[in-house]
């Protein structure tokens, strides 16, 4: 399976695990989330800005700060974390993408189509997972899917406070891909027992 298919398939599940949240319901918008400091609102506004800023950097438009900013106060976070989502999706189904330059502010810079669109895989992975997490549904990704995502580097220097990841956690014994795959990128599941996984 390819980057850009496992991809969507991370994308459509963090979509489907957004969508489970009523846009009218302002408690369950409030709630925390694995993601430190972060309420619902908050992760789900970041995860729009990053689909129109990689949408944006598909098409050669990365460097432009406006596409990755996030919005204040979205009136339907559901629906418009949707259509960025869409939006993401058919930039990166554009022939020829993979080989494109990816002009990633956040990270510093220029990157391969192809390295690029991992680096987001990775993310919506490990966000589809948070949103789940948050309102006790499950998510549905298959264990190639997850082994692909576990494929990111460890190196304790690009991890922790100003990174996209915390620090890896060590690998429990009899751990499922899931569990693995979300202890590599720093995350906790046992403090969510029960939700998401």
């Amino acid at each position: 399976m390819d980057v850009v298919e496992l991809d969507r398939i991370a994308v459509q599940e963090a979509s489907q695990a957004v969508e489970s949240a009523p846009d009218g319901d302002d408690g369950v918008w409030e709630r925390e989330t694995p993601c430190a400091g972060w309420n619902l609102r908050r992760l789900v506004a970041h995860m729009t800005a990053q689909h129109h800023g990689f949408a944006a950097a598909a098409r050669g438009e990365g460097g432009d700060p406006g596409y990755w900013r996030e919005q204040e106060k979205a009136g339907k976070p559901a629906h418009t974390h949707r259509a960025a989502a869409d939006a993401v999706l058919g930039a990166f189904a554009e022939p020829g993408v993979l080989e494109r330059e990816f002009v990633l502010p956040e990270l510093g810079g220029g990157f391969p189509g192809r390295t690029a669109i991992t680096f987001h895989f990775v993310d919506y992975v490990v966000h589809a997972w948070d949103v789940a997490a948050t309102l006790g549904v499950r998510l549905h990704l298959t264990d190639e899917v997850l082994t692909a995502a576990r494929r990111v580097p460890t190196d304790p220097a690009a991890r922790g406070p100003g990174f996209a990841f915390a620090p890896a956690l060590k690998l429990t014994d009899g751990a499922g891909p899931l569990e693995e795959t979300l202890r590599l990128l720093g995350r906790e599941p046992q403090a969510w027992a029960g939700a998401g996984w």
